[in-house]
């Protein structure tokens, strides 16, 4: 009975902000998209700096010079937290709605340059890095961010429609409390991606380089 609850509860859900939820997936797709473009546009100098580090940080990985997994996964978890709280903020702060959308689409920018940037020096076997690397945790990460920036944007238009509508609406202490909610279930999701890429990445990246190199 319960479990039907929480099925009904969250088919609800998608259907009151599937058109927010469509415009993020969108905007982020056009992020990626945009991130994989933004390689061809960089010169040969560019991309011969940039190949160099990415060399020099495959090294490390391959003969386990990095960070210990540990203060890897505090790295990666503070960040994402840093950046679902950013998102938090920014949508109780009404005027913040712009730049909720601005966040979103750099993710995707980034994602999309890391996967354009290894496939366009490496081929197939940059696909395969990508795929190991970047992947992984963005099973997660990327829903998490989606989920959060949709609810920040649809708690910004509830924030502006209450403050600039003469019409009644719910009072907004229990809408504040369900959002931050939202944002704590997020953020235990979060650990899970963290832990992926501290602890699963690099061994699987290990693996491939290996491979790579034996090639």
């Amino acid at each position: 009975m319960r479990r039907q609850t929480f099925k009904s509860a969250l088919m609800l859900h998608f259907r009151e902000h599937s058109s927010i939820y469509l415009f993020m997936i969108v905007l982020f797709l056009m992020g990626v998209i945009f991130g994989a473009i933004v390689v061809n546009s960089l010169n040969f100098s560019q991309k011969q700096d940039l190949y160099y580090y990415l060399t020099r940080f495959f090294g490390q990985v391959s003969s386990g010079e990095l960070a210990s997994a540990y203060d890897m996964f505090q790295e990666s978890y503070f960040h994402n937290i840093k950046y679902i709280g950013l998102m938090w903020m920014l949508g109780i702060s009404i005027v913040g709605l712009p730049i909720i959308l601005i966040l979103l689409f750099l993710k995707g920018v980034v994602i999309g340059f890391t996967v354009g940037f290894l496939v366009n020096q490496m081929g197939w076997h940059g696909f395969l890095l990508s795929f190991v690397s970047v992947m992984p945790q963005n099973l997660l990460v990327i829903p998490a961010f989606i989920i959060m920036g949709t609810m920040s944007v649809s708690f910004s238009l509830k924030m502006v429609r209450h403050q600039f509508m003469k019409r009644a609406y719910e009072p907004v202490f229990p809408m504040i409390v369900r959002y931050t909610l939202v944002m704590i279930f997020v953020s235990v999701g979060l650990l899970a991606s963290s832990f992926i890429e501290a602890y699963l990445s690099p061994a699987l990246m290990k693996e491939v380089i290996q491979i790579v190199n034996k090639k």
